[in-house]
Order: structure tokens, then C-alpha cells, then sequence
């Protein structure tokens, strides 16, 4: 939705505009997309950093936080060369780094926390949805 908006990949907005630009932007998409009644939104491991996103997300819906250890991040995301973050020199350390500022903010912002591990992506989407049901199940 955002590169849509933007006309241009995130990480040329970023390049080109800095990461307050993006933040600014990414705030106002969520605001608008949590104000919708159904859908599943995936944000992008940033979106915690503000209050009102953390806020916005936790209030008006259903948060899971897939959560993944930085190597397992950093086997899957090696060869990424979109994600403006991991364009350094040891993209490892960075992911170790924004998971030991971020992770804090992932548990307060969801309402169900799944390790990830390795599953296959349907065994996966099963845990999410199980996780959904029975929360909703003790509301």
C-alpha cells in the first residue's frame, strides 16, 4: 500500500527522502488502515517505533508478532537488497541490534506471540489462525 502510494520502491524513498519521511507516511497509512473494520495487515518491522502506531495497531485489531531470532532473520534475508536497514556492512549485527531495540515494543504492541521457527508458510497461517480462535474463544 505504501509503495503504492509512493510510486517508488520503500527503499527509494528512503534513499531519497530519509527514514523521518517514511516514519511520517507509514503512521498515517496505519491510521487509516486500522480505522477499516476487516483485513490483515503486514507492517514492516519499523511500524513499533512510533506510540501512536503501537497504539493504533493494539486498540483496533488483532495483533501477532511472528517472532524470529536475528540469524534465522538473517538466513532468510542475506540476499534482500530492498530492506534500507540491512544495507550495511554486517547486516547480522544490524539485525541483532533492531531486534534487542524492537522486540520490547513487538510484546507491548501484540496480542499473541508465535515463534516462527521454520515452518512452511501453511503451517504457519494454521498456527496464526488457531491463535485467533482461541483468543477469541476466552474474550
Amino acid at each position: 500500500m505504501i509503495e503504492e502510494r509512493l510510486g517508488c520502491s520503500i527503499r527509494e524513498y528512503f534513499e531519497r527522502e530519509g527514514e523521518d519521511r517514511f516514519r511520517d507516511l507509514e503512521e498515517a497509512v496505519l491510521d487509516e488502515l486500522t480505522q477499516q473494520k476487516d483485513g490483515v495487515l503486514s507492517t514492516g518491522g519499523g511500524s513499533v517505533l512510533r506510540p501512536n502506531n503501537r497504539r493504533h495497531l493494539r486498540e483496533r485489531g488483532q495483533v501477532v508478532y511472528l517472532k524470529s531470532n536475528p540469524d534465522e532473520l538473517f538466513r532468510r534475508l542475506r540476499h534482500d537488497v530492498n530492506r534500507p536497514l540491512l544495507q550495511v556492512a554486517d547486516p547480522l549485527t544490524r539485525l541483532r541490534e533492531l531486534n534487542a531495540a524492537r522486540d520490547p515494543l513487538y510484546r507491548e504492541t501484540a496480542h499473541f506471540i508465535i515463534e516462527t521457527g521454520r515452518p512452511s508458510v501453511p503451517t504457519l497461517v494454521n498456527m496464526v489462525m488457531m491463535q485467533l480462535e482461541l483468543g477469541r474463544a476466552v474474550q
